[in-house]
């Protein structure tokens, strides 16, 4: 039964509705969400949200118009749609670029979220215990603060365009994150998080072992030696390589920004862009990861797209609309975040493992840096330049991994550093997150297998 029936909305008079301009679409969203926040084993908070909203967009020749609001009736939907249309006719007198949106299959389809267990019916006690539990493991000598967060959402949303196209679609995810704070003449912290469909992923996480290995690595930072700096062969760990590989590949790859000329890979499809140890992928439909959806909010299904071939430049990630201005085939990336516009995002990014064995990868590195961890960065994705620290290092002699070492920040240009990649782990690890863009934020996973580069430490 659709969720459309619950709202009291009808199906064929929105359908008639969008009969208008040169194409049109609209997303009605229901989500609800809950948190709770606990602080040094004291839960400070416990709340939750409802929200609702429609949002219209309409395409008049090259002008788009976007209207939304927060309130699902038919009266006010048919009011946005017109304030849609307006806009977009005022928007198609003022643009100089032309918008050709690429065919997609028209698409009706009912998508059910793949959950074993419903956070809804898990109580607010039974979730308490699981930060309670983090908490305890991760309480020690030197550790002077620690806190735990965990929410869950639900969400529902429908998609009907002018082509025909109608998508209904749930989502059941679950998050939770730990951070330990160390103090022995300076402050360090160290963090963790799972995160996945339904809340299997937190019931069958190992979380008091994530939470002792987390506060070790807050412990250990205390007495660990600064990073040396200056050129090095380092070894990045399946998290900070996904980082990397998210922040430096990913987005560079994302089409509206390489229409904008603002990415490195502009104007370089079929060119080598990195050593042949480097394939990086984009994949909407890796099961129970943090990023996988079926289908985009354009109604265009999620796949899996290279973007890097044995390190060559094989495509971009895209929307309806850049697909067709590039005149390329569409990937299933546009996605937006509640009623927002859909834009060119990522899924899963991650660099695809190779046949090493990370011990044999480790012992083949005589002298080295390990990099282990994220504490993010920056990029710019225009000029092709990149920094990034790590949560911590490790020296690496004789092909050992021996002194722990902090304050590692490794900084570059990514054209350098993917050319430089001569090895890649068999591992698959995949860490879980939100990713930032045009002010919205969006789940994504991000990882691979540890990478073997060159590059500089500062």
């Amino acid at each position: 039964m659709s969720f459309l029936n619950d709202l009291d909305l009808n199906i064929e008079k929105l359908e008639k509705l969008l009969e208008i301009g040169t194409y049109a679409d609209l997303r009605i969203v229901t989500g609800e969400s809950n948190n709770i926040i606990q602080k040094d084993g004291i839960i400070d908070e416990i709340s939750s949200g409802i929200s609702s909203g429609v949002i219209v967009r309409v395409l008049e020749k090259n002008g788009w118009g976007l209207a939304t609001s927060n309130s699902v009736s038919l009266k006010n939907i048919e009011e946005i749609i017109k304030k849609a249309q307006g806009m977009a006719k005022i928007s198609n007198i003022h643009t100089k670029k032309s918008i050709e949106l690429k065919e997609i299959p028209i698409i009706q389809d009912n998508t059910k979220a793949d959950v074993k267990i419903h956070p809804e019916n898990i109580s607010i006690e039974e979730k308490k215990e699981y930060l309670k539990s983090a908490h305890e493991n991760m309480s020690g000598e030197k550790i002077v603060s620690t806190s735990v967060s965990y929410s869950d959402g639900e969400g529902h949303s429908i998609l009907m365009t002018s082509e025909g196209t109608r998508i209904e679609n749930e989502s059941v995810k679950a998050l939770l994150r730990m951070t330990a704070i160390a103090k022995d003449g300076t402050l360090q912290f160290a963090f963790d998080r799972i995160g996945g469909n339904g809340f299997e992923v937190i019931k069958n996480a190992k979380i008091e072992e994530m939470a002792k290995n987390t506060k070790e690595r807050a412990v250990r930072l205390l007495t660990a030696e600064s990073c040396p700096k200056g050129t090095f062969d380092v070894i990045l760990d399946p998290e900070l390589a996904g980082v990397f590989i998210h922040e430096a590949v990913g987005h560079a790859a994302e089409a509206d920004l390489v229409l904008q000329n603002d990415s490195v890979f502009h104007d370089k499809l079929g060119n080598s862009v990195g050593s042949e140890e480097v394939t990086v992928i984009d994949d909407a439909t890796i099961e129970k990861s943090f990023g996988q959806y079926k289908y985009d909010h354009e109604g265009v299904k999620g796949e899996k797209t290279t973007l890097i071939e044995d390190g060559v430049l094989n495509g971009y990630l895209h929307s309806r609309e850049t697909a067709g201005r590039l005149n390329m085939d569409v990937t299933g990336n546009a996605r937006a975040e509640g009623l927002n516009k859909p834009i060119v995002r990522m899924s899963n990014t991650y660099i695809k493992p190779g046949s090493w064995k990370f011990d044999e990868l480790l012992e083949d590195t005589k002298t080295g840096i390990f990099l282990k961890g994220s504490r993010g960065g920056q990029v710019d994705t225009g000029k092709g330049l990149f920094q990034f620290n790590a949560v911590e290092a490790f020296l690496i002699e004789d092909g050992k991994l021996t002194k722990p070492l902090r304050d590692a920040g490794l900084s570059g240009e990514i054209l350098d550093i993917l050319h430089h990649i001569d090895a890649v782990s068999d591992e698959f690890e995949l860490s879980v997150g939100y990713c930032g863009k045009g002010g919205q934020s969006v789940p994504v996973g991000d990882g691979g297998g540890s990478v073997r580069t060159k590059t500089t430490l500062s």
